[in-house]
């Protein structure tokens, strides 16, 4: 297994549509047990393979308090959608940032499996949540997407200062050897 890099918004290969993954493979599946451990190690909830720069169909999840119920969906579709609820979002791709998102209070969503088996589930509250906002990763869309312009390039700014400014640090500690 392999920590994957992330991508961070504004990054433009965020915003690349996943294509549907056409065979279950040992490929596919050593990307989910790099997704899944990237996403431990983050520490997060979710992740979606467009995260990693990896435009396929597939989704990480462990919404468990102990972090022990890994979930995997391949291809994953939302076939039904209950209800409306606002709840605050953070995002790997998007550090340091919770805002509140409007999506549908619950979801069936029907995917395939990690041995490429299909499976419907319906989901509630934050599991509702957390596929909504890693389908739309998938669909190129990031969760800033819902907040106004004015927070979203207060947003962007920011991130790109943090980024600029690492930068700096990591040019000015670096060790030249002759």
């Amino acid at each position: 297994m392999a920590l994957l890099d992330i991508l961070l918004y504004p990054d433009p290969r965020l915003r690349k549509q996943a294509k549907i993954v056409e065979v279950v493979d040992q490929k596919i599946t050593q990307l989910v047990d790099d997704m899944a451990e990237t996403m431990y190690n983050a520490p997060g909830i979710g992740l979606a393979a467009t995260q990693v720069n990896v435009h396929k169909r597939v989704i990480v999840m462990d919404v468990s308090e102990h972090k022990n119920q890994l979930m995997v969906f391949i291809n994953p579709v939302i076939e039904e959608e209950t209800g409306d609820t606002e709840a605050e979002e953070g995002c790997l791709s998007v550090p340091g940032v919770v805002a509140p998102v409007r999506r549908a209070e619950s979801v069936v969503i029907g995917a395939l499996d990690r041995e490429g088996r299909p499976f419907k589930l319906e989901a509630y509250e934050l599991l509702s949540v957390c596929v909504q906002h890693e389908i739309d990763h998938l669909d190129g869309k990031v969760f800033v997407d819902y907040l106004s312009r004015l927070k979203q390039n207060r947003i962007r700014k920011r991130l790109l200062k943090e980024e600029r400014d690492s930068s700096e640090i990591d040019r000015h500690n670096k060790v030249v050897v002759y």
